[in-house]
């Protein structure tokens, strides 16, 4: 049945059936989604290694969004293990930024211990493993699926155990098993091999990541697996 749903749910989110923006449907709400951004206020998240959100963050017309030369990265106030994360991301011309999960108080940075869903403009021309929807500089997608710069994308993160997918404007596009030997030898072979608690967490917070450049965020949400 958990398989069935979250079938059910992929093919809603593919073929745009889907709620008004930063609200939940009463089929979602049944799905056990809930919202991690209310489209208006910063409630729920905070600073890295904080009680409480730092500045430079943002609510502008249902977006979420840092403040490029102030905002810190921001976590989840919650912990979370097994579930899948919906959210939409626009970024700007030539910007970068990224989503990160299991991310423990271990670490200066969020990304010390959380894999990164990356977030990019493509036009960059950065390497396959840094592009938008990789798991950032590990596993590269399996296309561009991106849209034009200043449109929303829409991208799902599903992690069951050890397993991750990542979603991107309905296609899977990365799909790996953290602790195997495989990722691993990914790790070992990257600039993560620095951080040894990179990828240990088993449960932890979710990072939002101001990279620099402008970002924007909006319908962030969550459905917590068994």
């Amino acid at each position: 049945m958990k398989h069935l749903m979250l079938g059910l749910a992929l093919t809603a989110f593919a073929t745009g059936a889907m709620a008004a923006d930063n609200t939940l449907t009463r089929a979602e709400k049944k799905a056990g989604w809930t919202l991690l951004f209310d489209g208006k206020t910063t409630k729920g998240w905070r600073a890295f290694k904080q009680a409480e959100i730092g500045p430079g963050w943002k609510v502008e017309n249902g977006v979420l969004f840092p403040d490029p030369k102030v905002a810190k990265d921001i976590v989840t106030k919650g912990d979370y293990a097994n579930f899948e994360l919906a959210f939409e991301w626009r970024i700007s011309k030539g910007g970068n930024s990224g989503v990160m999960f299991h991310v423990i108080p271990e670490g200066s940075e969020t990304y010390e211990s959380g894999p990164e869903y990356q977030i990019l403009d493509n036009s960059r021309g950065v390497p396959p493993r840094e592009q938008a929807g990789a798991l950032y500089a590990l596993v590269a997608p399996a296309m561009d699926m991106t849209k034009p710069v200043g449109e929303f994308n829409q991208a799902r993160l599903i992690v069951e155990h050890g397993k991750v997918q990542h979603w991107l404007n309905g296609m899977e596009v990365a799909r790996y098993q953290i602790g195997s030997p495989e990722f691993k030898a990914l790790v070992a072979a990257s600039k993560f091999r620095r951080w040894p608690v990179f990828a240990t967490g088993t449960t932890g917070g979710i990072a939002l990541q101001n990279h620099g450049n402008e970002v924007g965020f909006r319908n962030i949400k969550i459905r917590v697996l068994e």
